[in-house]
């Protein structure tokens, strides 16, 4: 069965994506840091967030890390950092409480570079805000406390539904498959030296199988 609303998955795979989505994101309790760090990617609920966070007080400095979109440069043609500075502006945010990192292409040089950025302007947190996409949330916390592992961590996105998500994005297969390419990079990451390791409870690693026997493979690696 599909919801003619909402083409691409049925109820099942709808459920087992929801389990997915529910376990990237890390649940903390927001609370002030030294510091923030807005990872790139399509997605302008990350500055938009962001800047709310920053008006409610959350931390002084945020950086926007991120340069071309790999998967689609054409979107911030200027890259990601760039962009989401000027998203955040637009939104109230004093342009001398941004830090742009305009170079990193994956999620630990993110992290690394942003920490030689904020450095450089004579910022060493010792508590550091990661505001990233809803699914992105726990690749992104396992990659910090790998690269940057004397820091604490407070992960953060935008509060939103998995099924709002769904229609707001518009492609549900798409999203599916973006959940899967995270839960395989926290799985397959640690291995590889690029993030600490996180349990996997069997009914997430279930759904994950069962969605790539579906066939929702394009964003895995190979």
């Amino acid at each position: 069965m599909r919801h003619d609303d909402q083409p691409g998955l049925t109820d099942q795979q709808r459920q087992q994506a929801q389990l997915i989505w529910d376990y990237h994101q890390m649940h903390h309790q927001l609370r002030h840091c030294d510091a923030a760090i807005a990872l790139g990617s399509h997605d302008l609920g990350v500055p938009a967030y962001s800047a709310e966070l920053f008006r409610a007080g959350l931390f002084p400095t945020l950086v926007f890390s991120g340069g071309p979109n790999p998967t689609a440069p054409e979107r911030f043609p200027r890259g990601e950092a760039v962009h989401f500075r000027e998203h955040a502006v637009d939104l109230g945010v004093p342009a001398q409480a941004i830090l742009v990192e305009p170079n990193a292409t994956n999620t630990g040089q993110n992290i690394s570079l942003s920490r030689e950025v904020m450095a450089q302007a004579g910022i060493r947190p010792t508590t550091l805000m990661l505001i990233a996409m809803p699914y992105m949330e726990r690749r992104a916390y396992a990659t910090a406390r790998k690269v940057w592992p004397e820091v604490e961590i407070v992960c953060a996105s935008q509060p939103i539904d998995f099924n709002d998500y769904l229609k707001g994005m518009g492609d549900e297969r798409k999203v599916a498959e973006m959940l899967l390419g995270d839960l395989q990079r926290v799985i397959e990451y640690p291995k590889l030296g690029f993030a600490v390791e996180q349990e996997v409870p069997g009914d997430v690693h279930d759904a994950y199988q069962a969605l790539v026997r579906d066939g929702f493979t394009s964003r895995l690696l190979s």
